[in-house]
């Protein structure tokens, strides 16, 4: 006949001291209070694996941190189990896989893997830019949670601070990231689909707004204001630098003297660099060199045409001629990247072909072979319609300026 095991108290459990060996007290039907040499106490509960008849141990936890009380829950939890002839031990580690699935699934921890990826096709400024979206917008809410159990309603809700913040373009944004994040997802087989697909359509739809910039008649007036303006020779060389290259202004700021060819007259600025990851080829004139020529003595110790102010190592940050614009009275009419819509204005106005221009402002043409062609025959083309481009700016800062009569001829 079976010993009848008489169930243990909490006074027992408390109460229990250490001795010379390791010792055990039964509670029974396999839950057993080991209490080893050192006082240390641990709850096991052992049973017979189903199908396979062999004994086995599972630790529940340790006491106190797991009362009696609590221990005899999980024992008739493993009971139950045995009863459907499921292993306890193999219950456990399937859910603790789960939950660690769970835990590595969570929205902060699926965009940090697909931040890797995705931040190995964009420049250093627009890679800071996406991951402040999700720092800023969706990770104090929803960063913890697996990314299955991001639905529509859910991040929607999460959004409508920004709508009523008539922050539309940020709402814009963050949709737009978010749904390139679940579509990589699906491709690397995370979820099933995207659940959030469309959630734009939830908010109002953003008005696009064009970068604000001057008309060609008044580029006379920009000139004599960066002529005149209170700001720091290498800012001022900046914003004529951007003017007569047309580059954008992240491009422009970070520019470096060993991307110079002097010999060549010709600045080429690395892919890595460039908004479509393509090398960009600026023929130089002769007041480009000559701006060049004014920094050597400035920042010809620095890596960089532009060095930052304090840190002579780093370049000037990209909204530096944008600060500079709006202390010259132009916030609101011009910002830095509206100087090439000035370019192009101007340029087109003159009856310069289409397609150098549009090669000049490194816009990327969808026809492969056609781009590649162009950028391969364009380039002495594109050297006289920036010298065309440098002159007229020169004139316009000098006085000697007519919009009138002044055309540029088609086959350039």
């Amino acid at each position: 006949m079976a010993r009848k095991t008489t169930p243990l108290s909490d006074t027992e459990v408390k109460s229990a001291k250490p001795q010379d060996k390791l010792y055990s007290l039964y509670d029974g039907a396999g839950l057993e209070l080991r209490v080893t040499t050192a006082g240390n106490k641990s709850w096991l509960f052992r049973y017979k694996r189903p199908y396979l008849d062999t004994p086995n141990t599972i630790k529940i936890g340790t006491y106190p941190d797991t009362t009696l009380s609590q221990a005899r829950k999980l024992r008739a939890q493993y009971r139950e189990l045995l009863d459907q002839k499921i292993d306890p031990a193999k219950w456990i580690e399937e859910n603790d896989e789960s939950r660690r699935k769970e835990i590595s699934t969570s929205l902060a921890d699926v965009a940090a893997k697909w931040f890797l990826v995705k931040f190995a096709a964009v420049g250093e400024r627009h890679a800071f830019n996406i991951r402040r979206t999700f720092e800023m917008y969706l990770y104090p809410r929803l960063g913890k949670l697996p990314i299955k159990e991001l639905t529509a309603p859910l991040v929607i809700d999460t959004l409508k601070p920004l709508e009523s913040a008539k922050k539309l373009e940020t709402i814009t944004r963050v949709c737009q990231r978010l749904n390139e994040l679940m579509t990589w997802c699906v491709n690397t087989g995370i979820v099933q689909h995207n659940q959030l697909a469309g959630i734009k359509a939830a908010f109002i739809a953003a008005k696009p707004v064009n970068m604000p910039t001057i008309k060609p008649d008044e580029l006379p007036e920009l000139m004599k204001a960066i002529s005149y303006a209170q700001i720091r020779i290498v800012t001022r060389c900046l914003l004529e630098w951007q003017l007569h290259t047309m580059v954008r202004p992240s491009e422009a700021a970070g520019a470096s003297w060993d991307e110079i060819d002097f010999e060549q007259q010709v600045w080429t600025v690395p892919a890595e660099r460039m908004k479509k990851k393509k090398e960009h080829i600026v023929p130089l004139t002769p007041q480009t060199m000559a701006l060049l020529d004014m920094l050597k003595p400035i920042s010809g110790n620095s890596p960089f045409i532009f060095p930052s102010e304090r840190r002579h190592n780093q370049p000037t940050h990209s909204e530096t001629a944008n600060r500079a614009l709006q202390r010259m009275g132009y916030k609101d009419i011009l910002v830095s990247h509206g100087l090439r819509a000035l370019a192009s204005t101007t340029l087109n106005e003159q009856g310069f072909d289409d397609d150098v221009i549009e090669a000049a402002l490194a816009h990327q043409d969808k026809n492969q072979v056609r781009s590649a062609y162009n950028r391969a025959t364009y380039l002495e083309r594109r050297r006289k319609l920036m010298e065309w481009w440098s002159n007229h700016i020169e004139q316009a800062a000098t006085g000697n300026f007519a919009m009138s009569g002044y055309k540029g001829l088609k086959v350039v």
